[in-house]
């Protein structure tokens, strides 16, 4: 049984469809990125972000976007953690764990009523209206009448299902810890929810 979901979600421009290591994406959208390669589906469970790859080869693809790729600034995060907490509190979801990172966020969310792709996409939502409402969207300076503003997220998710307490347990560790892998001070969200054990 599905105890939770350990989730990413990436900025736009931080995991392209066909970066080397993988992705989990189907196909490429957009010719100029085309340009760099198919896309690299995988369906491991762990992590491919310590694979050795081509940097430059990445760079150079991540240039060939539409947009300059996003990077939340703190007072971003800041506003994206309050909008994922009023989301928490609205919809009863339980998040045990949240880190979120300039390029992506990383979550242990408990198993809910909602696929767990339907509540990251209402989280993305929410933090996306909570960012425009503060005038802090980070491509709102590329908008197009009438004022639609391109997406600051990556199209899916990264998701590992939990099916066992001490996975959970794991989960959760690993988000508490992620951003010190990044050279930033630990997080402390006031809707995430302690698990008990």
């Amino acid at each position: 049984m599905v105890l939770g979901y350990h989730v990413i979600l990436s900025a736009y421009g931080f995991w392209l469809p066909n970066d080397p290591r993988g992705s989990w994406s189907d196909f490429v959208r957009s010719w100029e990125l085309f340009r760099f390669g198919r896309a690299t589906k995988v369906d491991t469970r762990q992590s491919v972000a310590q694979l050795a790859h081509n940097h430059a080869a990445r760079l150079s693809a991540k240039r060939a976007l539409r947009y300059p790729p996003v990077r939340f600034t703190g007072l971003q995060a800041r506003e994206i953690g309050q909008a994922f907490g009023e989301f928490a509190a609205r919809s009863k979801v339980t998040i045990f764990a949240c880190s979120i990172l300039p390029e992506h966020v990383h979550l242990v969310i408990a198993r809910h009523d909602y696929p767990v792709e339907q509540i990251a996409n209402l989280l993305k939502g929410a933090a996306t209206r909570h960012l425009v409402a503060g005038n802090l969207h980070p491509l709102a300076a590329f908008a197009l009448p009438p004022n639609r503003i391109p997406a600051m997220w990556s199209r899916g998710l990264w998701k590992v299902f939990l099916n066992r307490e001490h996975g959970v347990h794991r989960a959760i560790r690993y988000v508490e810890r992620n951003p010190a892998r990044e050279g930033k001070l630990p997080q402390k969200w006031s809707f995430v929810t302690a698990l008990r054990s």
